[in-house]
């Protein structure tokens, strides 16, 4: 357990028997405790800020965890069966190494969250697409060049990919049916990256842009710019 172990987390453990929550943040951890004893009383998770370079499989046995926070750790991939957490509502894995996630995330149909930023993430996780609970994904800092085809099948309300290396983006995003708010600040991004599609057919009312290869005026000429503003227009007159 590395130099987290101690009768601390005994008695971390024993709680979490009664609440359903365990928190082991910041205890120097490399490697996890025994969780068999709570595979099916566990709802929370929280591994936050330790020195874990892995997940081991037997996670994915935590039948009804809804929460898993991972963020500040060492970790380099997931487990490929990370889908059996069936009732799995949140995760979190900020500041790691990850350079991919597995397949099986597709299978996680009560996922709300995902909140994966600052990694090395290379591709745009398009398992993530059809997630019919999903309302955020956060990408930001990682090392994604593209939004791909197939995104359409995306059911989030906000998307984060700012500071990435994006170049090039899918007109098929304008066909994600709830997308809100896309963040893409300080990308690669030409004014001709931009898909008039995005701008004239889409539901998205905040389109965050700044730091790319353009100057912020150039969008305004963009066909479907001006149907992007009274989108926005209308979401800001609601607010107030």
């Amino acid at each position: 357990m590395g130099q987290g172990s101690s009768s601390g987390v005994r008695a971390h453990m024993e709680t979490a028997q009664k609440t359903g929550a365990l928190v082991l943040s910041n205890r120097k951890l490399t490697e996890l405790p025994d969780l068999a004893a709570l595979n099916k009383v566990l709802r929370t998770l929280d591994l936050s800020t330790n020195k874990l370079k892995g997940v081991p499989p037997s996670v994915c046995d935590l039948s009804n965890l809804k929460h898993l926070n991972l963020n500040g750790n060492r970790i380099e991939s997931l487990p490929d069966d990370i889908g059996r957490l069936s009732k799995l509502e949140s995760l979190s894995v900020v500041s790691n190494l990850l350079t991919s996630i597995p397949e099986s995330m597709s299978q996680l149909k009560h996922l709300k969250s995902v909140i994966l930023s600052d990694n090395k993430i290379t591709e745009f996780p398009v398992m993530l697409c059809g997630l019919s609970q999903l309302d955020v994904v956060d990408l930001s800092g990682n090392q994604i060049t593209a939004v791909p085809d197939g995104i359409e099948g995306l059911q989030a309300v906000e998307v984060n990919i700012n500071m990435n290396q994006i170049s090039a983006i899918s007109p098929s995003i304008a066909s994600c049916p709830r997308l809100k708010t896309l963040r893409l600040e300080e990308n690669c991004l030409t004014i001709s990256s931009i898909p008039e599609e995005l701008l004239n057919d889409s539901q998205v009312s905040l389109l965050c842009v700044d730091g790319n290869l353009f100057k912020m005026k150039e969008i305004e000429e963009v066909p479907g710019y001006s149907k992007y503003m009274e989108r926005y227009t209308a979401v800001k007159k609601k607010m107030f």
